[in-house]
């Protein structure tokens, strides 16, 4: 991801990714812990028992090489494993702990997420270890979390604890921070749905290696309408992260601006902190100077293409709808009138059809069939705009929630064919 060398300073940049992980409730009040270590290996760091949901910059504790430290609290209780992990390992810049609640069923059933769920959250994550339990705070417990470490991971599970992941940045830290707890949710939910599909490498190598040529170009000054489309894509970005429809690391959303052109998402940067310049304009086979459209776009394109009337796309990660992605079990919208008048009957996608530069991922979608489960991929909805877009996958993802949870409690019972039929006529479903 973009900023390797972010110019924020450490302390508001471990306030500012507190406040996030707190946001997005993968810690408690009193929970977790984030460090820096900058340029003169100085280990910055949140303070010990102080609120993780209001924290101030001045909040942030400086421990200095030489032991001395800076700021009004006592660091974090747990800074002898953050000074075992970066003596260990060199490269780290950043650590994050915390005890997000997916990550916590893993620690305490003494296993490891299996990150080949998605082609993303393996390269994210990196390779994955395990620390045994040893009393917070401890030497210890920094001896076995380092001996992981040292052994080539960057994210760990804690017996009995949660979970510590590291990065050449904060911002990389988060990011494989948040794909895993994204990688434990999804196989927690797809284990109440049947038998979970991995990737081999094969698979993997086919994600990896994708095409994304597009020739460079510069387009004219932006229109009004094309500036009002950067607005929205940018407002829906931050909505779906934060409300864990998207993650940072996963998913492209996209707009069309006229019969040749549409704005996208770049690859390789934070979803919720897109800004409009951020977004990528693509015109046929050019693509906006000086940036890099998503890897999806020619998928994206093939779809505008073939359906005129479709205005927005994403393809999204929400934890659900991705549940049925990685099994073979069909997500049946036939439940209540809700789901089936906005999203139709969804259809599955082979795995890599969204991959290749054939245009065949666009027969899977239309006006009339505006989802689809993309296997070992998540979902991709359609619409009339970005709004309309937004919707049907909050709707798809509610609906996901729903029958997973129907399962657990008896018989799900679908609207039969007659109550289908009286929507259609009702709805004027085509």
């Amino acid at each position: 991801m973009e900023n390797d060398r972010p110019l924020i300073h450490p302390r508001d940049e471990i306030m500012q990714t507190m406040m996030r992980i707190y946001r997005y409730r993968m810690t408690t009040t009193s929970g977790g812990n984030l460090s820096i270590r900058d340029e003169g290996d100085a280990i910055w760091i949140s303070p010990a028992r102080v609120d993780k949901g209001n924290l101030s910059r001045t909040d942030i504790v400086c421990v200095r090489a030489d032991g001395s430290q800076e700021g009004p609290h006592p660091p974090s209780s747990e800074f002898p494993f953050h000074q075992a992990i970066y003596q260990a390992r060199p490269d780290i810049r950043a650590i994050v702990h915390a005890h997000p609640v997916a990550l916590v069923a893993f620690s305490i059933c003494r296993q490891l997420p299996n990150t080949r769920l998605f082609h993303q959250a393996f390269s994210v994550c990196g390779q994955v270890g395990f620390a045994s339990y040893a009393c917070p705070g401890s030497t210890r417990l920094g001896e076995n979390i380092a001996a992981a470490f040292r052994d080539g991971c960057e994210s760990v599970i804690l017996e009995n604890h949660g979970v510590v992941v590291g990065g050449e940045t904060l911002g990389r830290a988060f990011e494989r921070f948040e794909a895993f707890e994204f990688a434990g949710k999804t196989l927690i939910k797809a284990a109440k749905l049947g038998p979970v599909r991995f990737l081999d490498d094969r698979a993997l190598d086919l994600a990896a290696n994708r095409s994304v040529d597009f020739e460079s170009y510069t387009p004219p000054v932006a229109t009004s309408g094309e500036r009002e489309l950067r607005r929205q894509l940018c407002e829906f970005l931050r909505r779906g992260c934060r409300q864990r429809l998207l993650i940072s690391t996963e998913g492209s959303y996209s707009a069309r601006v006229d019969a040749s052109s549409f704005l996208i998402t770049p690859t390789r940067r934070d979803r919720e902190l897109l800004t409009v310049d951020d977004l990528v304009l693509v015109n046929g086979r050019r693509r906006e100077a000086g940036k890099l459209a998503s890897r999806a776009a020619k998928a994206h394109q093939a779809i505008y293409e073939q359906h005129p009337g479709v205005q927005a796309i994403v393809f999204a990660h929400p934890v659900n709808a991705t549940a049925f992605s990685v099994t073979e079990s069909d997500l049946d919208v036939r439940t209540i009138p809700e789901s089936y008048v906005f999203l139709r009957d969804v259809t599955r996608v082979p795995y890599g059809t969204q991959y290749r530069d054939d245009g065949q991922i666009a027969s899977y979608v239309s006006e009339s069939s505006p989802a689809a489960i993309l296997e070992n991929d998540g979902v991709i909805v359609t619409g009339r705009s970005i709004l309309d877009t937004f919707d049907r996958l909050e709707v798809l993802e509610s609906t996901a929630e729903a029958v997973i949870n129907a399962r657990e409690i008896g018989e799900i019972s679908k609207m039969p064919d007659a109550v289908i039929d009286e929507l259609r006529t009702t709805f004027g479903l085509d």
